[in-house]
């Protein structure tokens, strides 16, 4: 069985995606637990692949919004230390999630493929893009992700970090009023039937829940995660690219 190390794991969504698909996972230090990954040491040869999204707040492309309020990203770059943790735990392959205009890693002895992926080029109804980078040490590979041949009709916004859902540029003014709820954080967004509609978007099951969380930080940590079908996609395309069979992780 692949053991694979998760970075910045939050509620652990990606992990949990892996874990669906047969990998063993263990899960790194995260601030949301009282851990810094700067004070984590990887192990070297002990993990066959390294998973995770650093923060992507100093990235997004709203992040315009912050600054000229005064104001920095709560965190700051750290993919550094993602790289970091690639190079002392030398694994096999590592995959780095991040939105889509964030730099791509790089590690000294790993080909790395990068590339966007859509939530809903895999048959989901929610728009979400995430940049993805998969490294394999050597020659590099490329990741196969199996898309649906047309997108669904229906549409949904992404769920987002913010307690809500991230809307664009609004043409009316319903939607003018979500835009200005996204520019405040959604902080009068948080009913728990908001906390059950990121769920569903996410993937999750419907009873899934987070009881030591305040409805708002249950919204964040759903909203931060990535997409179980997304997870699940990349979890078999690592299996392919890594020459396991498509049924197990062993």
């Amino acid at each position: 069985m692949q053991l694979v190390l998760e970075q910045f794991p939050g509620i652990s969504l990606l992990g949990a995606a892996f874990e669906a698909e047969g990998f063993c996972v263990v899960r790194g230090p995260d601030v949301l637990w009282g851990g810094d990954i700067r004070r984590f040491t990887t192990p070297p040869g002990q993990f066959d692949g390294i998973i995770g999204g650093p923060p992507c707040q100093c990235f997004s492309r709203l992040a315009h919004m912050v600054r000229q309020n005064g104001h920095e990203p709560k965190f700051g770059n750290l993919i550094p230390e993602f790289e970091r943790s690639v190079r002392e735990g030398e694994p096999t392959w590592f995959l780095m999630e991040e939105v889509p205009d964030a730099p791509v890693p790089s590690v000294e002895g790993y080909g790395v493929h990068a590339f966007l992926l859509n939530n809903r080029q895999l048959g989901e109804v929610q728009n979400r893009v995430r940049r993805w980078s998969f490294g394999y040490r050597g020659e590099g590979r490329i990741l196969k992700i199996e898309t649906v041949a047309l997108e669904p009709l229906e549409f949904e916004y992404a769920a987002c970090g913010g307690h809500g859902t991230s809307i664009g540029v609004g043409l009316d003014k319903r939607r003018k009023k979500q835009c200005r709820l996204y520019n405040q954080g959604f902080h009068n967004v948080k009913s728990n039937g908001s906390f059950r509609e990121l769920c569903r978007k996410q993937g999750l099951p419907a009873d899934f829940d987070l009881p030591p969380f305040t409805v708002a930080g249950k919204c964040t940590a759903v909203g931060n995660g990535v997409p179980m079908a997304m997870g699940r996609a990349l979890a078999r395309a690592v299996k392919e690219a890594t020459g396991l069979s498509p049924d197990d992780a062993a």
